[in-house]
């Protein structure tokens, strides 16, 4: 099973959609951003909702599998 980070990499990949540009709209470091991706870092609710929000997609797209 993917965890969340794996699934918004692989949703990035398909759209085109730069790392960094994520980061900055949701208030992240490039570095925290890729760690994300790699689900390196477990991320709270809080950074949840911004990365959705910078995607403008809804909360439960990357929940599941």
């Amino acid at each position: 099973m993917n965890g969340v980070g794996t699934r918004i990499k692989a949703y990035l990949n398909d759209n085109g959609i730069k790392q960094g540009f994520v980061a900055e709209k949701a208030d992240l470091t490039p570095s925290q951003m890729s760690d994300i991706c790699a689900d390196k870092w477990s991320i709270d609710c809080l950074v949840y909702y911004k990365i959705c929000k910078a995607l403008n997609v809804p909360l439960e797209k990357f929940l599941e599998d």
